[in-house]
């Protein structure tokens, strides 16, 4: 076997011309697909990491209803204290990481001069805080307390504060219509600022969850949405179907299940992205693999065609078939082998060049500062993907140079 190896290699340095053209587009083929998946996946975690850490979660539980007419940010769709009590006890599960209970409304907002609309959410600080760890990075102005935010302040919107030139430390007024229709106003004072994200919520105002309930006219501890933080997003979808499970016990008047799961991909028209990322994604891997089959394949019959007389040669002296397949199968895999070595070392490199001088662009309002990553696992894959597929693209030319007839062979001019 070892022998077959150094023939090989020997034969792949004589035609070192085409060798090195070979190598080159798998090299070639290697990086585009390993820096691709580094900086697509740095850019995709960098923006799920934004909406699940600052506004959405990873799970989100409402009444059934509440998503479909949440633009409207419906009362009358509220979680009653004893259903919530069961909720939170059916979250006590070891895959969750915190929860925070939310009482979303919409309201007037207004600095004496101007009024506009405002979406809010009332919140219990220190929980919100653990659900959302990037909530507290998005302030651009004024300070943070009590967790977050301490009773009779807002924390709003960057767009809205610019709008209407808005600074921590003013007074505004909030008036909201209660679920019976009923108005009132209260003063605030504005604490911070927020940076606006990509998202549902990205632009949303906070205060606490009394202040909410006071506007609101709210005597119970009543609230329209849960926002669930887990430990490993990756397993979101089991948490998903375990919690759907469980809380399919809670029913309303009717004998229906009342709640529903969400998960993050469901409530963010980011995830749509993230799916064209990941088909991208898929796309450059089969063009990879185009690139590997043709270019073997295309060496190894152009290698059988010139060697027609000296295949003649090795199978006139008595080399078994199976020797001379092998040969032109361990050129194929060679190949492979050391295109991928190199394109993993270069790819590596230039992630890590990346790394050392970050790129960063516009999205939207924001500015991304990507810091791309490659998995062992991805690397791996390709890797063995890349090796496989050489291997397949050289049997060809390999079979055919072992049926060969020798005296046929030896014949060929």
């Amino acid at each position: 076997m070892i022998r077959i190896f150094k023939l090989a290699a020997r034969n792949l340095a004589r035609y070192w011309r085409r060798t090195l053209l070979t190598s080159g587009l798998i090299i070639l083929g290697i990086v585009a697909v390993l820096s691709f998946v580094a900086v697509s996946g740095s850019f995709k975690n960098i923006m799920v990491g934004q909406i699940t850490d600052s506004m959405l979660g990873h799970l989100q539980v409402h009444r059934k209803g509440y998503v479909a007419s949440i633009e409207n940010l419906p009362l009358n769709l509220n979680i009653k204290p004893a259903a919530l009590a069961k909720i939170e006890q059916a979250l006590d599960m070891p895959e969750v990481e915190a929860i925070s209970p939310r009482l979303k409304f919409g309201a007037m907002f207004s600095n004496f001069t101007e009024t506009t609309s405002i979406r809010l959410n009332g919140i219990v600080p220190q929980r919100e805080a653990a659900a959302m760890p990037a909530l507290a990075e998005r302030l651009v102005d004024g300070t943070l307390a009590n967790g977050l935010i301490e009773p009779g302040k807002l924390l709003i919107p960057e767009l809205l504060a610019k709008g209407m030139k808005i600074k921590p430390g003013d007074t505004v007024v909030l008036v909201a219509t209660n679920v019976d229709g009923s108005v009132n106003g209260q003063t605030f004072e504005v604490q911070g600022i927020l940076e606006a994200v990509t998202g549902p919520g990205g632009r949303d105002g906070y205060l606490h969850m009394d202040d909410a309930r006071t506007l609101l006219r709210i005597t119970d501890y009543e609230v329209n949405e849960i926002a669930v933080r887990l430990k490993d997003i990756d397993r979101v979808e089991q948490v998903a179907a375990q919690l759907r499970k469980a809380l399919a016990e809670i029913k309303n008047p009717k004998g229906e299940a009342m709640l529903d799961v969400h998960s993050w991909d469901q409530l963010s028209p980011f995830a749509n992205i993230a799916r064209m990322i990941d088909l991208l994604d898929l796309f450059i891997r089969i063009m990879l693999v185009g690139i590997v089959l043709i270019a073997i394949m295309n060496v190894m019959i152009m290698a059988v065609y010139e060697r027609i007389r000296e295949i003649g040669t090795i199978a006139a002296i008595g080399t078994p078939p199976r020797r001379i397949l092998g040969l032109f199968v361990a050129e194929g895999l060679l190949l492979g082998l050391v295109g991928t070595v190199i394109g993993t070392v270069l790819s590596l490199l230039l992630v890590w060049v990346l790394n050392l001088w970050p790129v960063s662009f516009n999205f939207g309002r924001q500015v991304i500062e990507l810091a791309p990553a490659i998995a062992l696992s991805e690397v791996l894959w390709i890797g063995a993907i890349v090796i496989l597929v050489a291997v397949i693209a050289s049997l060809q030319p390999a079979w055919k140079a072992a049926r060969m007839d020798p005296i046929t062979a030896l014949r060929h001019v």
